[in-house]
């Protein structure tokens, strides 16, 4: 398996170049597009009245890769930023799109994956070329950001989660893939698991480990290159269990988020073919949005009640960046009828 590193400064080239290629081949059943033309709602579309709910400036970085929910109904994104002059960011977003930047990053680096923890802090990942700035980083409430945990400089932190009890941080590494540990009072990385299935291969964009997640006991990553949804049980030990595939065929999967606490259903971002993918826990799929519903290299998902929230990084020439709003349709997302 090849383990080539890709610069940063290339990693938004070659992703335009997948997503534009992408887009093109992409069609799907019941799109809210229809919805917006007639004002009527095909009885198996599972997300309605898709809508915008803040814009941003993918020019200075402002490129949504993340999303977290917080208590006042409020969302945290992280601003990928990426290259020279490009700054990465961490932003609230309020209920009604107002955006405020709680962390402005070094141009250069990269912020992924953030969440919450249980006192209001929140986690997020930076990559960069400098060791003293890559690794996982902690902005309690009311206070400056400060880094918990080194990484190597040049590694890829992707996705972020925190375990139930709020005592430790899991992180997909993409470009060797792995997942790593990171205890949130602070302390020495671990590596948690490396393992084949999550590896990257050779493709337009060779992304291994990805999207993360602590669901019910495991958790559950994505790989992009590979296309397949990951569910790893966490043991009495808090060691890793055997790996299962949750599901395969979904190439250029990026970060995902469940139904609900106890559900099973994952709504699934899928960046280079623009779509947003529901799996079944059967690992049944089912294409839900598409461009047509005016995605734009959709990153992550992020479920509150009816609401299903998507980040939009507009890696494509449009550059569309921006955080979208759906309906949840449950009737027909739980019929489980799959196109």
């Amino acid at each position: 398996m090849n383990h080539r590193r890709i610069p940063l400064k290339k990693q938004f080239r070659l992703a335009a170049t997948v997503a534009a290629a992408s887009a093109v081949l992409v069609s799907a059943p019941y799109a809210t597009a229809a919805t917006a033309a007639t004002g009527k709602v095909h009885p198996k579309q599972v997300i309605t009245h898709v809508k915008t709910v803040a814009s941003f400036d993918f020019a200075v970085g402002d490129a949504p890769e993340n999303v977290s929910l917080n208590p006042d109904g409020s969302l945290t994104v992280s601003m990928l930023g990426g290259s020279a002059g490009r700054r990465p960011a961490l932003v609230r977003v309020g209920v009604s799109g107002q955006h405020k930047v709680l962390v402005a990053g070094q141009p250069g680096d990269m912020i992924t994956g953030n969440t919450r923890g249980h006192d209001g802090s929140v986690y997020y990942n930076v990559s960069s070329a400098d060791a003293t700035r890559s690794g996982v980083w902690k902005l309690p409430p009311g206070s400056s950001p400060r880094r918990i945990a080194a990484l190597p400089a040049g590694t890829l932190p992707n996705g972020l989660a925190i375990d139930p009890a709020g005592r430790t941080l899991y992180l997909a590494e993409s470009f060797q893939g792995a997942v790593w540990t990171v205890p949130v009072s602070g302390g020495t990385a671990t590596r948690w698991l490396t393992d084949a299935s999550l590896a990257p291969v050779d493709s337009p964009l060779p992304l291994g480990a990805n999207g993360l997640r602590f669901h019910n006991g495991a958790v559950w990553v994505s790989n992009f290159s590979k296309g397949t949804l990951l569910r790893v049980p966490v043991t009495a030990t808090g060691s890793a269990g055997p790996v299962r595939v949750v599901t395969s065929g979904v190439v250029g999967i990026d970060d995902f988020n469940f139904l609900s606490a106890r559900s099973d259903v994952v709504f699934a971002a899928l960046n280079s073919p623009n779509q947003i993918v529901v799996v079944y826990p059967n690992g049944a799929k089912k294409t839900v949005l598409t461009s047509a519903d005016g995605l734009a290299s959709p990153t992550a998902t992020v479920v509150r009640g009816q609401r299903l929230y998507i980040t939009d990084g507009g890696f494509a020439e449009s550059r569309d960046a921006k955080l979208q709003q759906g309906k949840i349709n449950f009737s027909a997302l739980l019929s489980g009828s799959v196109s």
